[in-house]
């Protein structure tokens, strides 16, 4: 197994992605150690998921900030008290601009197959309803390295499920959360490998 790898987990909401994470960890099928959870809005769930297994929490709300540069000041400052070896995005609904420190080391997983129906106005159910009321018969999850923009960073992995006729977002936001339960703690498995390297907008997965 690979090295134990440190994250940092910025949240917004439900702490789902969150919830996988410590799942992941507690069957040993992630070899990992969640430094710090850090929501953007106070008194949700995913503080609480984390209070419950002792992880350390922090609250920095968006809404205290003037711009998206304090905000992502705020947030590095915090950061910085831990050993962080790589930071995830987990239902994270701002933009974290990404200083120097922590370029190449931030993760981000959106709930729909990059390009399609991403960038600032599409998070959450908004992307599969937006996937139903399209018509497209394929969605699915993506993991990405950020960047200082919303979901264009390097794509690291990509899981499609099919969409139905009847679906609902309800319906289609399920299959697809079981996808993002793969791909993103496969992607941290990756990433504690070495075995990532991005390469312009590619990013290439090196053999173990």
């Amino acid at each position: 197994m690979n090295k134990k790898i440190n994250l940092g987990v910025l949240i917004s909401g439900s702490g789902n992605t969150l919830q996988n994470f410590i799942d992941q960890i507690k069957t040993e099928k992630l070899n990992a150690r969640i430094e710090v959870v850090i929501s953007s809005k106070p008194d949700v769930a995913g503080l609480d998921r984390a209070k419950k297994y002792n992880i350390p929490t922090a609250v920095i709300p968006y809404v205290n900030y003037k711009d998206v540069d304090s905000f992502s000041g705020a947030l590095s400052t915090e950061l910085d008290k831990y050993a962080i070896d790589l930071i995830t995005l987990a239902g994270f609904i701002h933009l974290y601009k990404i200083p120097e420190k922590y370029q190449g080391r931030v993760m981000n997983i959106h709930p729909g197959l990059i390009p399609v129906f991403c960038g600032q106005q599409h998070y959450g159910h908004k992307v599969h309803k937006a996937a139903i009321d399209y018509g497209v018969k394929i969605s699915g999850c993506t993991v990405h390295f950020a960047d200082n923009t919303y979901d264009t960073g390097p794509i690291i992995i990509q899981r499609a499920v099919p969409v139905f006729f009847e679906d609902t977002p309800d319906t289609l936001a399920a299959r697809v959360f079981g996808e993002e339960c793969i791909a993103y703690p496969e992607a941290i498995r990756l990433f504690a490998a070495g075995r990532l390297r991005i390469e312009g907008r590619k990013v290439k997965i090196l053999n173990s």
